[in-house]
């Protein structure tokens, strides 16, 4: 073996130390930020939620004051820069000069919180995905071994945000792979395996329960007609859910004025936070109940239309509270509306042609099929969702409905929030 083999050998092995360690340290760092940003923003969003519950005059005054604070903050403390979600990260990755700043850590987290908390109608995942992925593009940056590695370590990041915020590493490994990435390189399956390993480590010996503590037993063959019609009406609501967001983001940026942006979007929010207060935060906490009553295998004409509205007002609220300058995005909203879709589907079926399904499975398959076409991303909805219940007995048909739900989606729009964003930064 001469000495430019043993040297290039030799290089090899000190890189790839390097990498695992800083792998472990990505992972360690980016599960701690999400598990923090849980739990935070479910404390002081329950003990919002109860207040405004008791006064509801709170269901105005929290959106106005969150979103408030939340532009104060980013005029004075994050150089004046919108928050863009992922496609933030979309640019990094496409970019070697475009680098997701330091300050986006405390900006997302800080944001997200505050968003959630105070009524904004949208989730934590995308800010704790951002966040994870900036503590990835930091590491990335400390050494020049890392260059070639950007997009390694900013995935590496975002897949542990993910395993600790749904106890899924697999889910956290696909949502890197089939949202960011695109490709599975040597180096991307070590630093991921890694990452995540570390993070669901961290999950591990906090004892994190899974969101939603729910029994499912079986399913039954007779409900395989009512899951493609449930795949088609989730991929049907996630483009509703996709162009909304379009939408709305085209209209507001014709508002010159920030302050202008807020008011208009906190006081739609507000009125329908009033009417409808499962519609407030993240929802988890309206998913909880309609779960605890989904044995009730009949329903009424009136509670059939409370449903019908929430889901069609949730994709509204959530676009008017990232118009508005709320930090968020679509995972949570998805995971909102195909549990609500779903017992809407199943119940109805049940009343209406009595075909005697299990509507407790139907909001766990909903969730993952609205998911799954609102990311193009259906193995990560699949393992997500069965992270989020801790069950798969219903694998198979989250599986066929996510798929059907994708295609769906494609037939109608092409896009998702996520692709039409990249599409427009190129």
């Amino acid at each position: 073996m001469n000495n430019t083999t043993l040297i290039k050998k030799n290089y090899l092995r000190i890189k790839y130390q390097k990498l695992i360690v800083v792998s472990i340290l990505i992972g360690f760092l980016s599960a701690f930020l999400g598990i923090s940003l849980k739990k935070t923003t479910a404390y002081y969003e329950e003990i919002f939620f109860n207040q405004a519950s008791s006064n509801p005059i709170f269901f105005i005054i929290f959106p106005v004051f969150g979103f408030s604070v939340i532009y104060f903050l980013r005029e004075y403390l994050f150089r004046k820069k919108e928050n863009k979600g992922i496609k933030e990260v979309f640019e990094s990755t496409k970019s070697k000069s475009n680098n997701l700043p330091n300050y986006k850590i405390p900006s997302h987290f800080i944001n997200g919180l505050l968003t959630v908390a105070f009524g904004g109608s949208t989730g934590i995942e995308v800010s704790t995905v951002v966040a994870s992925a900036t503590i990835g593009a930091v590491a990335q940056r400390k050494q020049n071994v890392f260059k070639q590695y950007k997009t390694e370590l900013i995935c590496a990041g975002i897949a542990a945000g993910i395993t600790a915020l749904f106890s899924s590493p697999i889910a956290g490994i696909l949502f890197a792979l089939e949202v960011i990435s695109k490709k599975a390189t040597k180096t991307f399956l070590i630093t991921n395996l890694i990452a995540v390993t570390t993070a669901f480590g961290l999950v591990f010996l906090l004892n994190e329960k899974p969101l939603f503590d729910i029994t499912i037993t079986t399913w039954h063959l007779r409900a395989i007609p009512y899951f493609i019609l449930l795949g088609i009406l989730a991929g049907m609501n996630s483009v509703y859910l996709t162009r909304c967001v379009l939408f709305f983001n085209a209209q507001f940026s014709k508002i010159k004025s920030h302050y202008y942006k807020i008011l208009l979007g906190s006081l739609f929010l507000s009125i329908c936070l009033f009417l409808f207060p499962q519609l407030y935060g993240e929802g988890y906490h309206a998913i909880k109940t309609i779960f605890a009553n989904s044995h009730q295998n009949t329903i009424s004409f009136s509670l059939a239309l409370t449903f019908i509205a929430i889901v069609l007002l949730k994709p509204i609220v959530t676009s008017l509270t990232l118009a508005s300058g709320g930090d968020g995005g679509v995972f949570a909203p998805s995971l909102f509306i195909g549990a609500f879709l779903g017992l809407l589907v199943a119940s109805i079926s049940n009343t209406y042609l009595s075909a005697d399904i299990i509507p407790l499975n139907f909001m766990v398959i909903g969730m993952a099929a609205v998911l799954s076409a609102s990311i193009n991303a259906p193995f990560t909805s699949i393992f997500l969702v069965c992270g989020l219940t801790n069950n798969y007995t219903l694998f198979i048909p989250i599986m066929a409905v996510c798929f059907i739900s994708k295609h769906t989606a494609q037939l109608i729009y092409p896009f998702t929030v996520y692709t039409y964003s990249s599409s427009l930064s190129k």
